[in-house]
C-alpha cells in the first residue's frame, strides 16, 4: 500500500508539473507561423522570360527558383555575393541569398539579416545547428530548413556569409499600416498572400504581412517589399511597452539601443518583419529558442501575451531602420 500511495503521489505531482508547464506554452499564432497547404499537383510549365521593374535581366521561372544559382535582378544594388551566398554547396544547401535575398532584406517567412552583427549571425547558426534554436511550430518549413542548412554548412562558409550580410544596410522594406479591416489572405510560399478573388475581414488581434506586389515577390525581386497591416492603436500601445516596459517587461532600448538599431552584438529591431519578431518572442517564451543569448530574453518575455507581442512588433517594425 505504501508503494501504491507513493506511486499515486508521484503521478499526481507529475500531472501537476505537466499542467504547470502546459500553462506556460503560448500557442503559435497561425498568421505568424504559416504552414503551407499540401501541394495540389505539378505547377503549370511556364518557359517564358520574366522581367521586373528597374532590371535589364530576363529570367525564366525555373531560373528564379534555382536556389543554387540565386536570382539576382539588381546586381548593382549590393556588393558581389560570395560563392556561398550566391550558390551554396550543392547538394547540401542552397545559396543564403535565395531565402534572405542578395541584399539581405529577406521575406516574412525568414528574416531580414542585412546589417546584423556578424557575431550575432554566426551565433544563431550555431544555435540552429546545436538544437538550441528551433520553431514552436515544427511544421513551418523555413525554420526547419534552417536547422538542416546550419548542420550542413561548414563554419568558414558561415563566417563568410555572416561577414557579407553584416556589411549590408537594412533599408525601409515593410510599410506598416494600422487598419481595422484587411484583405483576406491564404498561405502560399510560407507567407500570407492576398486572395485572388478579393474580400476583406476584420484584422482582430493579428498582424497581416503580405507582399506589396505578389508577382514580383514570387520572382524573388529583392526590390519589391511588403506591407504589414496592424490593429488600430497598436503602434502607440507598442511604443509604451517598448519604451517603458508597461509593468510587464523591460525597456527594449536597454539592450537593443535607444533607437532600436542595435547595440554591439545585440540585433537591431527597427524596421524588421513584425511576423518574424512575433515568432522570436513566442519561441523564446516557449523555450524552443534557448541559446545562451536567448536566456537573457526569457524573463523579458515571460509575462507578455500575444496581444502585447502584436503591439511591440507593430511599433518596432514601424520604426525607420
Amino acid at each position: 500500500m505504501k508503494n501504491l500511495a507513493a506511486i499515486v503521489i508521484l503521478g499526481s505531482a507529475a500531472l501537476i508539473a505537466a499542467g504547470a508547464l502546459a500553462a506556460t506554452i503560448t500557442a503559435p499564432p497561425p498568421w505568424a507561423f504559416p504552414i503551407n497547404p499540401p501541394a495540389s499537383g505539378p505547377a503549370k510549365e511556364d518557359t517564358g522570360l520574366k522581367h521586373v521593374p528597374g532590371s535589364t535581366l530576363a529570367l525564366t521561372i525555373q531560373q528564379t527558383t534555382d536556389g543554387y544559382n540565386v536570382p539576382d535582378w539588381h546586381p548593382d544594388g549590393h556588393p558581389p555575393m560570395p560563392d556561398v551566398v550566391a550558390h551554396g554547396r550543392k547538394p547540401d544547401f542552397r545559396g543564403c541569398g535565395y531565402c534572405h535575398l542578395p541584399n539581405g532584406l529577406g521575406r516574412p517567412e525568414n528574416a531580414s539579416i542585412a546589417g546584423l552583427p556578424a557575431e550575432y549571425i554566426e551565433h544563431q547558426v550555431a544555435d540552429f545547428r546545436s538544437g538550441a534554436r528551433r520553431s514552436s511550430e515544427p511544421r513551418m518549413g523555413p525554420p526547419a530548413n534552417m536547422v538542416e542548412i546550419a548542420k550542413a554548412a561548414p563554419e568558414p562558409d558561415v563566417a563568410t556569409a555572416a561577414a557579407y550580410f553584416s556589411s549590408l544596410h537594412l533599408k525601409p522594406w515593410i510599410r506598416v499600416v494600422e487598419a481595422s479591416t484587411v484583405p483576406k489572405t491564404h498561405v502560399a510560399g510560407s507567407m500570407l498572400v492576398v486572395n485572388a478573388d478579393g474580400g476583406t475581414e476584420p484584422i482582430g488581434d493579428r498582424i497581416i504581412e503580405t507582399p506589396e506586389d505578389l508577382s514580383r515577390t514570387e520572382l524573388r525581386d529583392a526590390a519589391s517589399g511588403f506591407v504589414a497591416y496592424v490593429p488600430p492603436g497598436s503602434i502607440k500601445k507598442g511604443e509604451a511597452l517598448v519604451t517603458t516596459g508597461g509593468g510587464k517587461t523591460t525597456q527594449c532600448g536597454i539592450c537593443h539601443g535607444a533607437d532600436l538599431k542595435g547595440l554591439g552584438p545585440v540585433p537591431a529591431l527597427a524596421g524588421r518583419s513584425p511576423s518574424y519578431i512575433i515568432r522570436q518572442l513566442v519561441d523564446i517564451q516557449n523555450g524552443t529558442r534557448h541559446g545562451s543569448w536567448s536566456a537573457l530574453m526569457k524573463p523579458v518575455v515571460e509575462k507578455l501575451t500575444v496581444s502585447d507581442m502584436v503591439d511591440i512588433a507593430a511599433y518596432t517594425s514601424s520604426r525607420t531602420p
